[in-house]
């Protein structure tokens, strides 16, 4: 279909006006080009279908065997693992226990340091007053 110049009006030339339309056309301007798009679609599919129908003809014995292997191997890392996380957690548990404990030995060690400190300042006192009684006797 021949495309009929522009109104007057406008300020571009038909030709350019031609020339540009024809770059952008689309599909549904045109329906025999979409028509020509989803034949080929059509044939690119059928095609690979094809392909996967012959390819699918093998045998699947051997891909049967590695599937069962695959699937042993996967319980048997799936029972390894709950072990792992068994004694993970049994670890931890351990862990908090002796957390615990250390936390309980800090305690009696804090008492018995201040024990301590308070049986110096009595042998500190004590001392004191036997020097002071010492000098007492020899100054008489």
């Amino acid at each position: 279909m021949p495309l009929r110049p522009l109104a007057k009006t406008v300020a571009e030339p038909p030709l350019v006006f031609a020339l540009s339309y024809d770059a952008f056309r689309t599909p549904v301007n045109h329906p025999e080009g979409d028509f020509q798009m989803k034949s080929t679609m059509i044939v690119k599919v059928a095609a690979v279908a094809a392909v996967v129908a012959l390819a699918g003809c093998t045998d699947l014995k051997p891909m049967q065997a590695q599937v069962d292997d695959l699937k042993s191997q996967v319980s048997k890392l799936q029972s390894e693992v709950q072990g792992a996380n068994s004694a993970a957690a049994q670890a931890s548990s351990q862990a908090q226990a002796a957390n615990t404990a250390a936390a309980g030995a800090q305690s009696t060690a804090n008492q018995a340091l201040a024990a301590a400190q308070a049986a110096q300042a009595a042998v500190d006192a004590t001392n004191e007053k036997i020097d002071r009684m010492f000098k007492r006797s020899i100054s008489k």
